[in-house]
């Protein structure tokens, strides 16, 4: 069997491909990037979570973006249709477009890491690089938030169904029964906020000093090298990009 990616290396990975994408600042190099994370996906065997995970942040995020600046851009010239106030310039769905793909790009590959990532493989790699344990855990919190939330929710939903509450499947009634589950569902996770925290002390989080793994995690020379290499790949393209926008006179 072949040794697991280090934790490390897709993340510099994942953080080299999202600043390539930034410099780069063009669609097509976005829209490659989030097939690129969507074809990842689907090798890994995480197409299913990824796709809905990111359509929950996308969906709505697009439907702005077309309300906003493809019918309201102060910049657009070019009118394609209009509606009273309201005019579809080519402009503004060209900006629509620019941010829509970006930001498809940044979610699909921060969901491909974050689904294809094990946390506590992370956590013992952060250990040995010396990270601040401050900042290892807000990384690893975030990465863990939303299946935390999904476990609440389903464990609030199921809590409230024996009860006697009834889902129907019209649109009215889902909305009211998240309603009454939200309640619940963020006193729950404030408790569990807390709770974590003074587990956190009584195990000697906050105090200085350097800590140990109980927890090893594979690498390799190859893999150090790699890093390194897609670190150093992101840094120039982020500085070309600085430096052509300065001769050109434009903002980065």
């Amino acid at each position: 069997m072949a040794p697991r990616l280090n934790p490390l290396t897709l993340l510099a990975a994942a953080a080299a491909v999202l600043a390539i994408t930034t410099a780069a600042s063009s669609w097509p190099v976005s829209l490659a990037v989030a097939a690129g994370a969507a074809a990842l996906a689907a090798v890994t065997g995480t197409a299913r979570r990824v796709l809905l995970a990111g359509g929950a942040i996308l969906v709505p995020f697009w439907l702005s973006l077309l309300l906003m600046h493809g019918l309201f851009f102060p910049e657009g010239r070019t009118v394609l249709a209009a509606f009273g106030p309201a005019r579809v310039t080519a402009e503004g769905l060209g900006f629509a477009l620019d941010m829509g793909l970006r930001t498809s790009a940044f979610v699909l590959v921060l969901m491909l890491f974050s689904f294809s990532v094990r946390v506590p493989d992370l956590v013992a790699a952060l250990t040995t690089l010396r990270v601040s344990p401050q900042f290892g855990y807000v990384l690893v919190s975030t990465l863990m938030l939303a299946p935390i939330i999904a476990a609440r929710l389903q464990t609030v939903r199921q809590a409230q169904e024996s009860r006697g509450l009834v889902i129907g499947k019209d649109f009215r009634s889902r909305l009211h029964a998240l309603r009454l589950q939200m309640f619940p569902l963020v006193l729950g996770l404030v408790h569990e906020a807390g709770t974590r925290a003074q587990a956190l002390d009584a195990r000697g989080f906050r105090r200085p000093g350097p800590r140990t793994s109980y927890r090893k995690v594979y690498d390799s020379a190859a893999q150090r090298a790699f890093r390194w290499a897609v670190l150093l790949l992101a840094g120039a393209a982020v500085a070309l990009r600085v430096v052509t926008s300065y001769s050109a006179g434009t903002p980065a």
